[in-house]
């Protein structure tokens, strides 16, 4: 229950973000929450692998490598998932970052509602 509860709060902060954000495109509903599980499925198995390959380059720039690695995710959903348009690196990039801050807000709601 509480993969599917941080399911639907990740889908409903890609909703807002690519309202926030040009450059995003989402079909509908149904297709944020394809983009939330195909994001949080990459995150888990390709992200922890790039980050250990990157390992060098993420130090020599202090961390800020990884700000890449998210952007290069966020692209690869949007080659995976049908409905869901990134149009450039950059947006990806900020898509990323606004993604980030607005599902931390979400979490941060209901966990005090909890």
């Amino acid at each position: 229950m509480d993969f599917l509860w941080r399911l639907i709060i990740s889908a409903l902060a890609v909703l807002v973000t690519s309202f926030l954000l040009p450059g995003v495109h989402i079909d509908n509903g149904l297709t944020a929450i394809l983009v939330a599980a195909v994001l949080s499925f990459l995150n888990a198995i390709i992200k922890p692998l790039l980050v250990f390959l990157t390992i060098p380059i993420t130090i020599f720039t202090f961390g800020l490598f990884l700000l890449v690695i998210n952007a290069l995710m966020i692209l690869l959903t949007a080659k995976i998932v049908p409905g869901f348009q990134v149009s450039s690196f950059w947006t990806a990039l900020f898509f990323s970052i606004i993604l980030s801050l607005v599902n931390a807000v979400f979490e941060g709601m209901a966990r005090k509602r909890e």
